[in-house]
């Protein structure tokens, strides 16, 4: 592996709404992240809180490049679906991106140098 960009989005929904999300997030957003060349992985995470639920999706890319085909130009900006607007609580209006320095499966160990390509 060389470069490699994890981004990572983070909403909240209410609980009593949290299951409908996370279907139409699996039909509609999952389908969307993996039609996109130099998309990786998508991993949904849930964490519920009281009446809240997170969700953070983390997604793994090759590239900047490969970040603006499925964000646009301003790849920090989030990125939103029509049925957000029925669900998330706000709309935070950046995600996160972290360079992969070290992934590991098990049995076997890699690396990542550089930085991440444009």
């Amino acid at each position: 592996m060389t470069d490699l960009i994890a981004r990572m989005w983070h909403g909240r929904v209410p609980r009593a709404k949290a299951d409908a999300y996370f279907e139409l997030m699996e039909r509609v957003a999952l389908p969307d992240y993996g039609a996109v060349p130099g998309n990786r992985a998508v991993f949904t995470l849930r964490r519920d809180e009281g009446d809240v639920t997170h969700v953070v999706m983390l997604t793994l890319w090759d590239s900047l490049t490969a970040i603006q085909s499925f964000a646009g130009d301003s790849p920090d900006t989030a990125k939103y679906y029509d049925f957000d607007a029925d669900y998330l609580l706000e709309y935070e209006p950046t995600v996160t991106h972290y360079r992969v320095v070290h992934a590991a499966e098990p049995g076997r160990s890699s690396e990542v140098d550089g930085p991440p390509s444009a």
